[in-house]
């Protein structure tokens, strides 16, 4: 055997047969077993061997599926470090208040879910007593996201420990008076409890493993010591059909993130009814992460189940917890016993009889409520045994009961999720069974009470000491306040200072000041570069060997560029993170580093760049996921505009991510022009979000930068522009007038249409004696903010003129808006510009061409321009109506 160590199960299976004999009595002591104890027995014996291979390293194909049975024997169950029967009564009373919680807040229509938590419930609080870590140790902690829909319970659990009162659980999804709590994780609108916003189904997942892998990359770059920092991802069975949920599993084994744990809550139901009808989703999900390299641990079976097991001397029971759908075995919890006599145990002879011997009450009990997840044993011995694995992720497959304590009523029926409330006699029930000192003249007509043991309780005691030993309470953001000193100016001068007569797109403008900026002494190694596999597309390649890019295994190979300058270098401590063809990951990479100011009290300086055309629209749902959790960096809409990406076409062509991101109100959205406005643009921007900052102002907000890939020669900076270039606007060359009388206009252009309105300022001077000022506008989007703050002030009674309406304040003429983005972006301003106002844009699809075919196609070029100018004019009489037909056939438009 010694010459097959190291081997893999394909290399194997080609090689030749060194001893046909042995082979063949193998072959024929399967079909002896067959023939003699059936295929059942042979299929059991081939399952073993096969797990005892693979447990002492043979290399052998792993089996995907395990029986349906606990990973872990009861008899191989570590010792509970704990109070079972304290935990018990803490559980009630979180379960209690949950529900109470919900109840109360539908009386009002807001609504609430209360299944969900019934069901998972021993999940979080087996957790929160004996693993999750605190942030009052290292600052770190873990990193728990909590499952949206059981936010209710985290709730009263933190109303148990004194962190949240009856008023605040009264105003559970009531926050427009300031003091609400949000109906999920919020960061945003609770920032001092939730970290991680998870509500939208599979970001929680996808975030968890890349934030996982943050805490590593922090680790091995010697920023921050994350090695005791363990993430816990909170899901339900139901959300593994998105597809972002399983979308990284190969990227968590591959790195070997062993800090991270994934809690599937298996209650077999999706929102609408069963998540597996046909079919068992437990055996599928362990068949995927099995497959993609996880440890997988499966808690199915409450302790009631282990005298069925022991009794199952044919495994008649395990074939038949194998075969029975999801959909059947939910309506086992909902039927009478003896119903599940005949529907389960009817099928054979063995299984008639393990019914008779165990009796009514032994299979009530089992279909109803003994499941894996319902067990602070279980669920214990399945979180130690999955932090003490190393060199994978774990997965936890824990079984359990949607709705289990809230009554017949709720427990496994498919409309529970929309069921928002208990009636006075279920609640009465549930006290009865829960074993709650309640009494009777606590309820008030209608209203249920809240529970509370008293806050100098052996229950609540024990709460603290727990929650003391393990790092404070949980779940728990701290912000933490560092300032970072602002970079040397000579990073941002050397934009500023122009190019000259060399060109210079504003992209590479963009990679070199971000290149320069890294190397600064004080804040260059908080720098993350992120890129979706297209660095060389935006100049980065410069950056692979001076920063490297990060990999935990560093670089095991020679690079075949190696003997270049600019090679291919992966390293440990890299600094950039190449992910690969994967926007979402990529955006999932930008989230942990952009909070890790909070999450780690390490602020880090994130960018993340990207074509254009493949950032908000494809993953705008994590733009509102930043948002949430108040993240911040720059995120860098490369290769811009629906014009200036030539041949490409239609897939390829953003002409509208811009007003996509005018919808996100942390998102602070910039179209620069030219270099140095990029320079003014990102300066200003670590100042707001790293540095001190000004009073009033929001650091927790991120960039969008639109940078082009067309090469023009960059001007120096004129002076006294940065205020307009940071607020929006400002005027970049003023035209001259042929005469007093000569007709005036403003054109206002944002990135790369600045140089057509240049050229246009010139043509209408030279052609059609008309003088035109031209202004860059930098932000559409800031501009509308400003002007939007400006109405609201005015509700309030203060006079404040926007921002654009003072700077365009005398500017003779009318105002032409254009840009490379659709007409509804500059359109955002028009209503507070006093002057008459018109826009140009690059509406409808994308086109593969050259730039002047497909400005022209759009009319935006500098002709175009021209003849809408003329048309303004003659609108207001200025010019002759006869000018704008004479242009347009000049021009062939």
């Amino acid at each position: 055997m010694s010459d097959l160590v190291g081997k893999r199960p394909s290399e194997l299976d080609q090689l030749p047969d060194r001893d046909t004999e042995e082979t063949a009595e193998w072959a024929a002591s399967l079909d002896a077993v067959t023939q003699h104890a059936g295929p059942h027995r042979a299929a059991y014996l081939m399952r073993r061997t096969l797990q005892h291979a693979e447990s002492t390293g043979i290399p052998v194909p792993r089996l995907l599926e395990t029986d349906y049975v606990n990973t872990i024997p009861t008899a191989a169950e570590p010792a509970f470090d704990g109070d079972e029967a304290m935990e018990a009564r803490i559980t009630a009373w979180n379960r209690w208040n949950a529900a109470a919680m919900v109840t109360r807040g539908s009386r009002l229509g807001v609504g609430g879910h209360i299944a969900t938590f019934a069901s998972a419930a021993w999940l979080y609080e087996t957790g929160f007593n004996h693993f999750f870590q605190g942030k009052e140790k290292d600052g770190s902690g873990d990193q728990i996201y909590v499952q949206g829909h059981a936010s209710p319970g985290i709730y009263a659990r933190a109303f148990l420990d004194g962190r949240l009162s009856e008023a605040h659980l009264d105003n559970f999804r009531q926050e427009a008076g300031g003091n609400g709590l949000p109906s999920y994780p919020h960061p945003r609108r609770l920032p001092w409890l939730w970290e991680f916003p998870t509500v939208s189904m599979g970001l929680g997942p996808l975030s968890a493993i890349y934030q996982a892998r943050f805490n590593r990359y922090l680790h091995n770059r010697g920023i921050k010591d994350t090695a005791n920092s363990h993430v816990w991802a909170f899901l339900g069975d139901g959300e593994m059909d998105e597809p972002e949920s399983t979308a990284a599993l190969g990227l968590a084994a591959r790195e070997q993130l062993d800090n991270l744990t994934f809690v599937i809550n298996c209650n077999l139901q999706r929102l609408d009814g069963p998540v597996r009808a046909n079919f068992k989703i437990v055996q599928e999900l362990e068949s995927q992460f099995r497959g993609a390299g996880w440890n997988v641990i499966k808690s199915l079976w409450g302790s009631a189940w282990d005298e069925l097991f022991q009794l199952d001397t044919t495994g008649a029971l395990l074939r038949r917890l194998r075969e029975v759908p999801d959909a059947q075995f939910q309506t086992y919890a909902t039927r009478d016993v003896a119903y599940i006599r005949e529907h389960f145990f009817g099928t054979e002879p063995a299984l008639i009889e393990l019914a008779r011997v165990i009796g009514d009450a032994k299979i009530g009990e089992c279909f109803y409520t003994s499941r894996g997840g319902h067990e602070a044993r279980k669920v214990y011995a399945a979180y130690r045994a999955a932090i003490s694995h190393k060199g994978a992720p774990t997965v936890i497959l824990a079984q359990t009961v949607k709705g289990h304590t809230l009554g017949k009523g709720f427990a496994s029926k498919n409309a529970n999720h929309q069921m928002k409330k208990l009636t006075v006699d279920e609640f009465k029930c549930m006290r009865d069974l829960l074993e709650l000192p309640i009494p009777d003249s606590a309820f008030v007509g209608d209203l249920v009470p809240y529970g509370h043991p008293g806050e100098d309780s052996p229950e609540v005691r024990y709460l603290h000491e727990r929650r003391a030993a393990l790092g404070g309470p949980a779940p728990a953001r701290r912000t933490h306040t560092v300032a970072l000193p602002a970079p040397e100016e000579r990073a941002f001068q050397t934009l500023q200072k122009g190019s000259g007569k060399q060109e210079m797109a504003t992209t590479m403008a963009f990679v070199r000041l971000v290149k320069d900026l890294m190397r600064d002494k004080e804040t260059g190694r908080r720098w993350v570069p992120i890129v979706p596999d297209e660095a060389r597309t935006f100049g980065m390649e410069s950056l692979f060997p001076s920063a490297g890019i990060y990999s935990p295994m560093g670089q095991t190979y020679e690079p075949v560029d190696r003997d270049q300058l600019m090679y291919y270098k992966e390293a440990k401590d890299g600094q950039i993170l190449n992910e690969g063809i994967t926007e979402a990951g990529s955006m999932a990479d930008f989230i942990a580093a952009s909070t890790s100011y909070a999450t780690h009290g390490e602020p880090m300086i994130p960018f993340y760049i990207f074509y254009s055309m493949f950032g908000w629209q494809r993953t705008g749902d994590q733009m509102w996921q930043l948002a949430d959790q108040l993240g911040k960096g720059f995120i860098v809409g490369a290769t811009a505009g629906r014009t200036t990406l030539t041949g490409e076409g239609l897939q390829h062509a953003d002409g509208h991510s811009h007003l996509i991101a005018a919808t996100n109100p942390a998102s602070l959205n910039y179209d620069p022009a030219f270099a140095y406005e990029v320079a003014v643009i990102v300066k200003d921007g670590l100042r707001r979000m790293y540095g001190e900052g000004l009073p009033g102002e929001d650091p927790n907000v991120f960039y969008y930068l639109t940078v082009y890939n067309e090469p023009k020669p960059q001007p120096a900076m004129p002076e006294g522009v940065e205020e307009g270039i940071v607020r929006g606007l400002y005027r970049f060359k003023e035209g001259v007038p042929a005469s007093p009388e000569a007709p005036r206009l403003q054109l206002l252009a944002s990135g790369t249409a600045i140089h057509w309105a240049l050229e246009a300022q010139q043509i209408l001077a030279a052609e059609w004696a008309v003088t035109a000022d031209v202004w860059s506008a930098t932000s559409w989007g800031e501009l509308r903010r400003d002007a939007l703050a400006a109405d609201a002030a005015l509700l309030r009674g203060e006079q404040r003129t926007p921002y654009v309406t003072q700077v365009l304040s005398g500017a003779p003429g009318p105002v032409l808006a254009v840009s490379d983005w659709m007409r509804q972006v500059p359109d955002q301003i028009s209503q507070w510009v006093e002057q008459d106002w018109s826009s140009l844009g690059t509406d409808g699809f994308g086109l593969s061409d050259t730039r002047p075919a497909a400005r022209r196609h759009f009319g935006v070029d500098a002709q175009s321009i021209v003849v809408s100018a003329l048309a303004q004019l003659a609108r207001r009489g200025e010019i002759p109506a006869s000018a704008v037909k004479e242009a347009r056939e000049r021009y062939g438009l």
